[in-house]
């Protein structure tokens, strides 16, 4: 069974930068389209990011186009999330996932994965 073990969260101010890390183990990870996604306190989640899985094509919602970029590398079985310029709107639980389907692409709909990480604390201050 696969397992994804997010990390790289933290306290900074608006403005700064963060990497969030997603590593997986236990399980195909190649093949598999990743997303990042988020929830803010009192919020429902929310899409951030996706990626297929050969890296080619990247999706993102508008609240974070332009800002943040979703990577990954199939060699060390990890993705990642590079967040510039965080606004304290940012401020939420980051959570990597898995697609349910083997080659899927890119999606913002949560159903569609069905393996998600404990999560990652962000918090931005204004």
């Amino acid at each position: 069974q696969v397992r994804l073990v997010e990390s790289g969260g933290g306290l900074v101010q608006a403005g700064d930068s963060l990497r969030l890390f997603c590593a997986a183990s236990g399980g195909t990870f190649s093949s598999y389209t990743m997303g990042w996604f988020r929830r803010a306190p009192g919020k429902e989640r929310e899409f951030a990011a996706a990626i297929n899985w050969s890296g080619a094509s990247t999706y993102y919602a508008d609240s974070v186009k332009g800002r943040f970029t979703i990577s990954r590398d199939n060699a060390k079985n990890t993705v990642y999330l590079q967040m510039n310029n965080l606004k304290p709107e940012d401020t939420a639980v980051y959570y990597c996932a898995r697609a349910r389907l083997q080659l899927y692409p890119s999606t913002d709909n949560s159903y569609e994965y069905d393996v998600w990480g404990q999560g990652t604390q962000v918090t931005v201050s204004s």
